[in-house]
């Protein structure tokens, strides 16, 4: 394994095990499920028992494939999908920076799934494993991340989310 396979492989699992622990947070941290879809209903999401549920299923699911590099780009994508999610319904309102809720945080997360959907899983990989590492990565990659990320979370915002306006 050369040093670009090694650095790979430390975003996938940093960046896999970040979302994992995201979202079993919200399945069994402080509020549960139920906070959590509670806060999700506040955030203006319709179903939001149902959205709760889909978004500890992805961060896990799709966090876990990242770690692992299984199909890698559809991985990334669908965590590049959570994090716009939440940077335009959470964090967007806050502004940049983290440390006010900001979209900081979320948008790092985004744009490292997706330079690991353009750069390949890398050789330490269960896509390499598989022998299907040279469809999982390049300009194709990158593609396919984005078509998943950014159309699965533009699908979900139209269908469901109705921001709550504020009064003047």
């Amino acid at each position: 394994m050369g040093a670009t396979d090694g650095a790979i492989l430390l975003i996938r699992v940093a960046v896999g095990v970040i979302f994992i622990v995201h979202g079993l947070n919200h399945a069994f941290g402080g509020g549960k499920l139920a906070g959590t879809a509670r806060w999700f209903a506040g955030l203006g999401m319709r179903h939001p028992k149902l959205q709760a549920v889909m978004s500890v299923a992805v961060e896990v699911a799709a966090g876990a494939a990242l770690a692992l590099g299984l199909l890698t780009p559809v991985a990334a994508g669908a965590l590049v999908g959570v994090a716009v999610v939440a940077g335009l319904t959470a964090h967007a309102r806050n502004g940049f920076f983290v440390f006010k809720d900001g979209y900081e945080y979320v948008l790092l997360l985004a744009v490292t799934c997706l330079a690991v959907a353009l750069a390949g899983p890398g050789g330490a990989s269960l896509d390499a494993v598989l022998g299907i590492d040279a469809l999982a990565g390049g300009w194709v990659g990158l593609a396919v991340a984005l078509l998943v990320g950014v159309g699965g979370a533009a699908v979900l915002l139209l269908a469901t989310w109705r921001p709550v306006r504020e009064r003047a």
